[in-house]
């Protein structure tokens, strides 16, 4: 087993981290947590999903790909509307999400197709989630009452995201591009992302609700 196959392995079995904390820290989990907890639920089942699609021999599992893009989407809009204090900032989500599934079901029907590996969709869902963490931090940052912002679930949840997306953007972008020898050395970059992502989640899970003043 190669270094590149053993990362690709841990990382992929990272993704029981924040199911894991989110059921240690289920009774102090809101709303908005909550629904990231069901998010990486499902994200987890999605992994072993294609882990299994893997050992049954089946080489082509951008269907899967596909419909676990358009949920993403879906939950991360739900996850920052909730979120976001500001009226306005929960209709620019609204509305950059319904653009975002437009390109994603675009891709997977009258694009590339179902069959291909979706680098539209997931280059769509990365500008998307990117500039939702950013205004998430800008809101973060300029709210009136006093928070210690590393004691805050959704911090750290945000900041995964950003990592993730910002690093693998470009990846995704550039996947079709990519020689197939050398498309496993380049997607260690995207399993040590996803690494350091689903550990922060995992923390963002762990955290309790915190008095502000």
């Amino acid at each position: 087993m190669t270094a590149s196959v053993l990362l690709n392995n841990i990382s992929i079995i990272s993704a029981i981290f924040p199911v894991i904390a989110a059921v240690k820290n289920r009774l102090y989990l809101n709303d908005v947590l909550k629904i990231a907890a069901a998010f990486f639920v499902l994200s987890a089942m999605f992994d072993l999903l294609l882990v299994l699609v893997m050992q049954f021999g089946l080489s082509n599992n951008a269907p899967i790909l596909h419909l676990f893009i358009a949920l993403s989407t879906c939950f991360f809009t739900w996850i920052y509307f909730v979120a976001f204090y500001s009226p306005a900032l929960k209709k620019i989500t609204v509305i950059l999400g319904a653009i975002t599934l437009i390109v994603v079901l675009f891709n997977a029907v009258g694009g590339d197709g179902i069959f291909a590996y979706p680098s539209i969709s997931n280059t769509a869902e990365s500008i998307y989630l990117i500039i939702l963490a950013l205004l998430y931090f800008y809101q973060l940052l300029t709210r009136q009452e006093f928070i210690h912002i590393e004691k805050q679930a959704l911090f750290w949840i945000n900041s995964g995201v950003l990592i993730y997306f910002s690093v693998n953007i470009f990846l995704f972008m550039l996947f079709s591009r990519i020689l197939t020898e050398h498309i496993q050395n380049f997607w260690v970059i995207h399993s040590v992302s996803n690494l350091i992502a689903n550990l922060l989640y995992a923390i963002g899970l762990l955290c309790r609700p915190q008095k502000t003043t």
